[in-house]
């Protein structure tokens, strides 16, 4: 038991060690470290997935650039013409921070103001979505293959088989059956992806070097989708006793007429539900990225300030590095845990009947 503990925090380190040049990596070209461009660098979206920097070379991955503009119709061509947000390219660049749209592609028109064309490209958020469902579509069906395989009744599954077995069953029988009630076969299989999606994304998120480090489920327009697909569940699928719940609840007449106070507060509860979910899930995640980033700049900062503090700080930054990823380990479990469970508890509250 302890040589697997030792194997599992040798491993963590290595992970820290493969990322430090990442940390660094904004900061190499003026010769000092910029903590705002290495932490606003990860945690937001880009047209490019930058690997690392070597000297003077940007190792990245460049992704196709997909746009249509009023004035010139549709453009596909990949992010490399951009020379990492250095270069235009067809009248079309990366806005600065000075401009309203910080980070995206805009051109200007014929008036010299700046606007942005319909941005259908391919970004580092969207890569690492496709890249972790596959992965996570081959485990699901790495796991369905062994049951098709094997009697249940017979052999118990083990190994990664029994670990994705322990967390469908938790889910199911700790928070979908008890929270939906007797209807509860009918939302587990979104329940269940929603959980998985985050859980898994939470994960690669962790993970220093491509194909993971990126903020996917720290990206609010990701939240937004996963909060509205359990808004849609809720609404969609609601019974005839939730929805005389928001428009005509069982409180004193005088709160629902002649002014209908309580109607206007439960409908305004149907927006607040998934609002909830976008912003916890979000800000949580988000937080956790922003953190490990601080630490691991702490190294670079405290160069310049001589080995009698920076080693002292190298030696802080890695221990709590190591901590913090620990406890994202358990946060990224525990937010999507939160999420599936309260998407189920609303679920089951609109699938009440009113007595």
């Amino acid at each position: 038991m302890k040589q697997r503990n030792n194997t599992w925090i040798c491993l963590l380190m290595l992970f820290l060690l493969m990322g430090l040049p990442l940390y660094a990596a904004a900061g190499e070209e003026a010769g000092e470290v910029d903590p705002k461009e290495i932490i606003f660098g990860h945690i937001e979206d880009e047209y490019e997935w930058h690997i690392t920097t070597w000297g003077v070379t940007h190792v990245s991955i460049p992704l196709p650039v997909i746009l249509y503009s009023s004035t010139s119709g549709w453009h596909l061509f990949s992010s490399s013409r951009f020379h990492h947000g250095k270069d235009s390219y067809k009248g079309f660049y990366i806005a600065g921070e000075e401009s309203a749209w910080p980070g995206k592609i805009v051109e200007r028109d014929a008036q010299g103001k700046e606007t942005r064309p319909v941005d259908l490209s391919i970004t580092k958020i969207a890569l690492s979505i496709m890249i972790n469902s596959l992965l996570l579509v081959f485990l699901i069906l790495y796991v369905s293959r062994w049951y098709r395989r094997h009697n249940q009744k017979e052999e118990a599954p083990k190994g990664l088989v029994g670990l994705m077995e322990m967390f469908i069953v938790m889910i199911v029988d700790d928070v979908i059956r008890p929270c939906v009630g007797h209807n509860y076969r009918k939302f587990a299989p979104y329940l269940l992806t929603a959980f998985f999606f985050i859980f898994f994304n939470n994960l690669m998120g962790l993970i220093p070097f491509f194909p993971g480090g990126a903020n996917v489920t720290g990206n609010i327009a990701v939240t937004m989708v996963l909060a509205l697909c359990t808004f849609i569940a809720i609404n969609l699928y609601g019974t005839k006793g939730y929805w005389k719940e928001i428009f005509w609840p069982d409180v004193p007449w005088w709160m629902k007429a002649p002014v209908p106070m309580m109607p206007f507060i439960e409908f305004f509860g149907i927006f607040t539900k998934p609002f909830a979910l976008m912003v916890r899930l979000f800000a949580n995640i988000l937080a956790g990225h922003m953190v490990i980033l601080v630490l691991g700049s702490l190294i670079f900062i405290t160069v310049s300030m001589g080995p009698a503090i920076n080693a002292p700080m190298t030696l802080a930054s890695v221990l709590f590095s190591i901590f913090m990823n620990l406890l994202e380990l358990l946060v990224a479990f525990i937010q999507a845990y939160v999420f599936t469970l309260l998407s189920a508890v609303f679920i089951g509250m609109a699938q009440a009947e009113h007595h």
